[in-house]
């Protein structure tokens, strides 16, 4: 297809396949087949592969599950494109357990897409077939050593997940899909090596695209997630540490029609990290845990500790604007997004005024025409922005926070907005620094996350 072709229509294709997938480790390519109907694509990726022998017995069983959970996870970047109504395997259908797990994925990581395009009915349609074996036995340990692999994007959630593991001793690998100026700087700072994936999509895919293919946002954590646990079976890391942090279950609001929240980090949050870190341990390897370091803390939390690494404050980026499939990431904060606005926020009452405007590059709170962007964060008259953001509650306890403070409280978004949040308000933070709900990180992780963040 070229950019001259017919227009593509979604509702003209009738199923999406998982076609053919292979691994080359000696090379440690991995191409993974899919098809709208007769219109074939092929996604690779590139893992870096350790020195020695080829992998063998159980660990190349492991690794074959942990492509086949890739395949399984990745697809929906091309079934996005038209949403048809059948989903088929050529091949071995996944276990059933595992078919549910993905069609929870895969609709509510969704949601987003969903609610952009007008289709609810995703909500409602998405159905993996199975191979109706039941619930079948944990895949074997592999012995796989005490160490962790960390994906890093170089905001700062990875960063004091990273920093914290160090800090307590644990033997870390650094890893990232493609590579982010401000990631490799994270692993350098913390002495620890960075694993680049590569990960290239087909090319037909952005033809359609340009031909009236569907698009818009799809779980991408969890596609990373997947890729990671890949390389976790290759290097020998018998962990898999996210860094998702407790309000990314929060959603952004409900829609009926899609049959319940939207959430626009739903692969980042409790519920997908479950079922994930389930079929790792069913398909892939029982001693392989897969978990997030942050879950039991808020933004606010998280923002406390990544004030105490002074080291990291000029490298660190969360900013989305400048970070395109296609391009390298531009080092920069755009300063106009929703995830600018809140993490200036969320670090304000740990940083001072200067400092925090240095990071920046400007003051975001006393620039008035910021007025409607973080009235959309702070839930004002607004939904929760799409974007990786924490909770309105705490961004307003922030906000208010910082009115209670004479160095922030004459600044224009202050003034502004600190009524419609709640007041000033110097203990509003208070009840957001402590860790609670549901999380499943093992007894040495745990440690040395209440070292970092606080018990």
């Amino acid at each position: 297809m070229t950019p001259s072709a017919p227009a593509f229509s979604p509702g003209s294709v009738r199923a999406f396949r998982f076609t053919e997938r292979s691994a080359d480790w000696s090379t440690g390519v991995v191409r993974l087949g899919y098809a709208l109907d007769d219109i074939a694509f092929t996604e690779t990726f590139t893992f870096p592969v350790p020195e020695g022998a080829a992998p063998a017995g159980d660990r190349a069983r492991a690794l074959d599950g942990a492509v086949g959970l890739l395949h399984l996870v990745a697809g929906v970047s091309y079934y996005k494109a038209a949403v048809p109504p059948r989903i088929t395997v050529d091949g071995d259908a996944p276990p059933a357990a595992t078919a549910r797990a993905l069609e929870r994925l895969w609709t509510q990581g969704l949601g987003e897409f969903a609610w952009r395009n007008g289709r609810p009915d995703v909500g409602h349609g998405i159905a993996f077939p199975d191979a109706g074996d039941g619930d079948p036995e944990p895949a074997p340990a592999l012995g796989l050593a005490p160490r962790s692999l960390v994906p890093v994007g170089g905001g700062k959630d990875s960063v004091v997940s990273l920093a914290a593991l160090v800090a307590a001793g644990e033997d870390v690998i650094a890893f990232s899909v493609g590579r982010k100026p401000s990631a490799d700087a994270a692993a350098r700072i913390e002495g620890v090596p960075m694993l680049h994936v590569t990960r290239d999509l087909d090319p037909r895919l952005f033809d359609l695209n340009r031909a009236g293919a569907l698009n818009g946002h799809v779980p991408i954590t969890a596609i990373v997630s997947c890729a990671a646990v890949v390389a976790a079976v290759l290097h020998d890391c018998d962990a898999v540490v996210m860094s998702n942090e407790r309000s990314a279950s929060s959603g952004n609001f409900d829609w009926p029609a899609f049959g319940g929240v939207v959430n626009h980090q739903h692969s980042k949050g409790w519920e997908a990290e479950r079922d994930l870190a389930a079929i790792v341990r069913r398909d892939v390897a029982s001693d392989l845990a897969y978990f997030s370091l942050l879950r039991p803390w808020s933004e606010l939390a998280i923002s406390r500790a990544f004030a105490a690494l002074p080291e990291h404050h000029a490298t660190f980026m969360s900013c989305n604007v400048g970070f395109k499939i296609h391009e390298p990431a531009v080092p920069g904060w755009c300063g106009d997004c929703p995830k600018c606005r809140f993490v200036f926020l969320a670090l304000a009452p740990f940083l001072d005024r200067p400092a925090l405007t240095g990071v920046f590059g400007a003051d975001l709170l006393d620039d008035p025409s910021q007025v409607p962007g973080f009235r959309e964060v702070l839930g004002i008259e607004e939904d929760k922005p799409f974007e990786c953001v924490g909770e309105v509650d705490e961004a307003r306890a922030a906000l208010r926070t910082v009115a209670a403070d004479p160095a922030w409280s004459g600044a224009a978004v202050v003034v502004a907005l600190a009524d419609a949040a709640g007041g000033p308000d110097a203990a509003a933070i208070a009840a957001w620094l402590d860790p609670r709900g549901d999380h499943a990180i093992p007894g040495r992780h745990l440690r040395a996350a209440r070292a970092a963040l606080g018990a």
